[in-house]
């Protein structure tokens, strides 16, 4: 089974609709399968002193401004849809609050997410799990047993899904890896194991495709040094490209694992 690759937009669109048609033309050239985006029911997600305290953007000098500049509406999420499908594309996102998810299932995306940071939220899992789509479980700030509640309520659910390794830093550190998670979450809990990486560069990531993971998942930009707390951690065009490219040569050449001799 080839690796499920997904170009993680997330919230590096900025709120603007051109943006985002780049970055998924980016993904789309590249060859990857799917691209990701994040959406928030802002009221839900945060406090209200957080959403009055001051932050300096291009939509305000507000939290709440800035927070809602970065959320898609309903008609766009539908032109995001429209979009991919002329190019072949899958799309997903990942709710970070029940209203979200229900906000969610008026599109025709045939994944889930779940956002690490998330997993805790027993409710969201539970709505999440009801809808029976394959779901991508990311697990960084996590313990097993926060995972093993995750992994029983889908199960419980008759709902496929797969945890991803994740470490959930900002660019993460290459040291901070422990990719041989991957395979102690792929014995504990007996179940497909992703890669969501947070990295600089593109190594580890070509490491984790080589220990075998279903899926890895990728920040995408279209240039790092863009507005956004993301931006740092992700990937421009050509390394997309590239990571794309070259994780399709690696799939190959691991082989079968059988012994033969060649001319």
């Amino acid at each position: 089974m080839s690796i499920f690759i997904v170009a993680e937009i997330g919230i590096n669109h900025n709120g603007d609709m051109s943006i985002c048609k780049e970055l998924i033309d980016v993904a789309s050239d590249s060859g990857c399968n799917a691209v990701k985006f994040q959406k928030r029911d802002i009221d839900k997600v945060y406090t209200q002193e957080f959403l009055d305290s001051p932050r300096e953007s291009q939509w305000g000098t507000t939290q709440r401004e800035q927070k809602l500049g970065l959320e898609f509406s309903a008609e766009q999420y539908q032109e995001i849809e429209d979009y991919c499908k002329a190019k072949d594309l899958e799309w997903f996102a990942s709710a970070w609050d029940v209203n979200s998810q229900k906000f969610l299932r008026q599109f025709n995306s045939k994944y889930n997410k779940v956002a690490s940071a998330m997993i805790v939220h027993i409710e969201l899992l539970k709505e999440i799990a009801s809808e029976g789509k394959h779901t991508f479980i990311s697990t960084g700030m996590t313990t097993y047993d926060d995972i093993q509640a995750a992994v029983d309520i889908f199960r419980k659910a008759n709902c496929s899904f797969e945890l991803m390794h994740t470490v959930s830093t900002y660019p993460m550190k290459d040291e901070d890896a422990n990719l041989n998670m991957i395979n102690s979450l792929r014995d504990k809990f007996d179940c497909d194991v992703g890669y969501s990486g947070h990295e600089v560069g593109l190594a580890v990531s070509y490491a984790a495709a080589a220990l075998g993971v279903t899926s890895l998942e990728r920040h995408i930009t279209l240039d790092r040094a863009m507005y956004g707390s993301d931006q740092s951690a992700s990937v421009e065009p050509p390394g997309f490209k590239q990571l794309v490219g070259a994780i399709r040569k690696i799939e190959l050449a691991m082989g079968d694992g059988v012994k033969r001799t060649y001319e």
